[in-house]
């Protein structure tokens, strides 16, 4: 069975990937700014603790969770992630500076912390979005979330190249829409297509076996756009 971190796990698409693995057997660290949701299920091989990926603290807890716990991480799903849907002359250089420590700087921060324990078959899943896609359709108001996932997006196949001699595996999944609290709370009134356990699901599977296929690689899992 993996060792899996799953990040942004209180609601949504992680809340349900928590479960998912929770439940298939696997070990989970469930990490959120606010872990009660995960804590309530009372999982018995899923841990948690309140989680920030922006702060220095929170990393050096995980950190020191694996060295005294695992010892190893086999899967590290990069879920959690902040969008602002505001006019660009409206967003700040603190709202986007907000939005890239969540997106990009602690993606980055969070691998180099767990890097040290995983294998040359782990794999490291980042969760990207449709709009970080070059080419893809983009949408006003998400000028700091859209350009943070496409940061993401290269900073995947950056780590693969580096890493690509020793492993792990890295590899991006831009989503479209998913019927999700943020997306409700980003675009009120929209209905998705895709339900965030459905998204869960087909997410648990690529990052316990895409691996063996793809590196450095951006799938786009959307059937529609936003």
């Amino acid at each position: 069975m993996a060792k899996v971190i799953i990040t942004g796990c209180s609601r949504g698409i992680g809340y349900q990937l928590a479960q998912l693995f929770s439940d298939a057997g696997h070990e989970v660290l469930a990490l959120s700014r606010n872990d009660e949701p995960v804590r309530a299920l009372g999982l018995k091989n899923l841990q948690c603790f309140p989680f920030d990926i922006s702060k220095e603290s929170s990393l050096a807890e995980v950190g020191e969770f694996i060295e005294t716990h695992w010892k190893r991480v086999d899967i590290l799903i990069h879920n959690a992630g902040m969008l602002i849907n505001n006019s660009f002359e409206a967003t700040t250089t603190k709202q986007f500076e907000e939005v890239y420590k969540v997106n990009v700087f602690g993606v980055a921060a969070l691998t180099r912390t767990v890097l040290p324990y995983m294998p040359g078959k782990g794999h490291v899943v980042t969760i990207s979005s449709m709009g970080g896609v070059q080419g893809s359709a983009k949408f006003p108001g998400l000028a700091a979330y859209s350009s943070s996932k496409g940061a993401v997006i290269t900073l995947t196949e950056l780590l693969a190249e580096e890493y690509k001699e020793s492993g792990p595996s890295f590899n991006v999944l831009a989503l479209g829409a998913v019927q999700t609290e943020m997306l409700e709370e980003a675009f009120p009134g929209y209905q998705a297509p895709v339900t965030a356990e459905q998204m869960a699901s087909y997410i648990m599977d690529f990052a316990l076996n895409g691996h063996s296929l793809y590196n450095g690689k951006l799938l786009q899992v959307s059937n529609s756009t936003p």
